[in-house]
């Protein structure tokens, strides 16, 4: 059995943490399709000019295209046991378009949304820097340096933040999510393949959730 994996959730849930966890449990690739869109258009291919030619353009890939590079990309034989998909699908169309080809194949779908209270995402972004030599993550609300001013890993004095983290930002992003996605939970609740996650929890207790969800325990 193919176990096919969608994770939803606003910016800061936790979702990559996740799937990067299940591809060392289980050896599920995570998918992404910003990162295969890159890939394609590296490629002198019909479809990676085609893609080429969209992103020149600052257009989106259409739902077409993206169901082509989907089609092409599971079809891969490190997804013959499971996959983990980032990034897709963010539409109706190409909600049900992944049904109808996992159905055809045979594979189990499930979608796994990692809730987390909005005032706790915002903090969780908007407090998040880390230090400029070694890439240490740290957090005002949540986890402080020991010492302050110095990285607890390498002893760095010199700490950065993303320009898409400031106050104004976050609350743009979560509201674009909350707006855009809000259907395709309703959808795929509808069909029964939606299981809710506490994401507040430690990403250890959330990964054994994730196994129970998906029977592999």
């Amino acid at each position: 059995m193919t176990v096919a994996i969608v994770l939803m959730g606003a910016p800061g849930a936790g979702k990559g943490t996740q799937a990067r966890l299940l591809e060392t449990a289980f050896g599920f690739p995570q998918i992404s399709t910003g990162d295969i869109l890159r890939e394609i258009a590296r490629q002198d291919t019909p479809l990676g000019k085609k893609v080429q030619e969209i992103q020149a353009a600052g257009l989106y890939v259409s739902d077409e295209v993206l169901a082509e590079i989907i089609t092409e990309r599971l079809a891969r034989p490190d997804c013959e046991k499971g996959f983990v998909l980032d990034g897709f699908p963010r539409t109706l169309p190409q909600a049900e378009f992944l049904e109808n080809l996992l159905e055809k194949r045979g594979a189990t779908l499930y979608v796994l949304e990692v809730q987390v209270a909005r005032d706790i995402l915002i903090k969780r972004l908007t407090g998040r820097f880390t230090c400029a030599t070694c890439g240490e993550i740290y957090n005002d609300y949540f986890r402080s340096p020991k010492t302050d001013g110095t990285c607890d890993q390498c002893g760095g004095h010199e700490f950065r933040r993303r320009d898409d983290d400031k106050a104004e930002v976050v609350e743009r992003r979560q509201t674009v999510y909350e707006d855009q996605t809000a259907p395709l939970l309703k959808h795929f609740d509808d069909r029964r393949y939606l299981r809710s996650l506490d994401g507040t929890q430690d990403v250890s207790a959330i990964l054994e959730r994730i196994k129970v969800e998906l029977g592999l325990v």
